[in-house]
């Protein structure tokens, strides 16, 4: 079965952000996903919640300085402090708003980085996400880490799917899953339903977006229809995030998840 999460912070931006649960319940959404929690007390986002029926499915770890260019922590030497206390808030949250799994984004590679420093990050990576996972696995949640392609995000430290996959077996913990963003995947690797297929067993969550423009999933060059069809023949029972950006107003945009219970009207 094929559950969609609307993305908060790309979607419904015609309304103020707590607003915007209620108009993804409106349009037939049964959970939400957002980058971050953190501008909100979590009493006011499980109001949310609670009023709109919906379910809190994901969102990330504090990225660290987002308007400076940080783009998440995990792999930053000399900032596992300020990571350690990142994980704590964000299962603090995670605790409040019900919510099973967080993604700790990689972080971004200092311009022109050598093979010592991509290594550095690499063990910091390591060390991070078994801290992460240990401290999660307490408060039974999962910790995601997701492949982001590099032209939307040069230099961000993990950008491929079979890095990712090395990441996980390194690391060994079994709460620590792949988010498989299909968009980023399809832009660094391509053949999407092989990766699919290969990586099955390590996904705890997926994404979805139209390529190249990161609209729809209806417009561009991925065949979302037959994607759907083969993870349900997978058993995929997870969330499908839809983390992309409206051509123009979100309710006119999403015709095409009305074969999985979106509404236009």
């Amino acid at each position: 079965m094929i559950r969609l999460a609307a993305n908060l912070s790309m979607l419904f931006n015609e309304h103020a952000f707590i607003d915007r649960f209620g108009a993804a319940a409106d349009a037939g959404f049964k959970g939400v996903e957002y980058l971050f929690p953190y501008a909100f007390a979590a009493d006011d986002l499980q109001r949310a919640l609670k009023e709109t029926q919906l379910e809190q499915v994901l969102f990330n770890l504090p990225p660290g300085d987002w308007e400076a260019g940080e783009r998440g922590l995990a792999s930053l030497p000399g900032r596992e402090g300020e990571f350690r206390d990142s994980v704590v808030e964000a299962l603090r949250y995670a605790e409040a708003l019900n919510c099973p799994r967080v993604h700790a984004m990689a972080g971004v590679l200092p311009e022109n980085a050598d093979a010592t420093t991509q290594a550095d990050h690499h063990a910091t990576y390591i060390r991070n996400l078994r801290f992460a996972a240990s401290e999660a696995a307490k408060v039974g949640r999962e910790i995601l880490i997701e492949p982001i392609n590099t032209r939307d995000m040069p230099g961000f430290f993990l950008s491929r799917q079979a890095q990712a996959m090395a990441v996980l077996e390194e690391v060994g913990a079994e709460n620590l899953k792949l988010q498989f963003d299909l968009y980023h995947c399809q832009i660094m690797d391509g053949d999407l339903i092989r990766h699919l297929e290969r990586q099955f067993s390590a996904i705890g969550h997926i994404q979805v977006a139209g390529v190249p423009e990161r609209h729809e999933p209806n417009v561009g060059e991925v065949h979302y229809p037959a994607i759907f069809e083969r993870l349900s023949a997978l058993g995929y029972t997870g969330w499908i995030g839809c983390e992309y950006r409206p051509k123009e107003e979100t309710r006119a945009g999403l015709g095409w998840g009305e074969a999985w219970g979106l509404t236009t009207h």
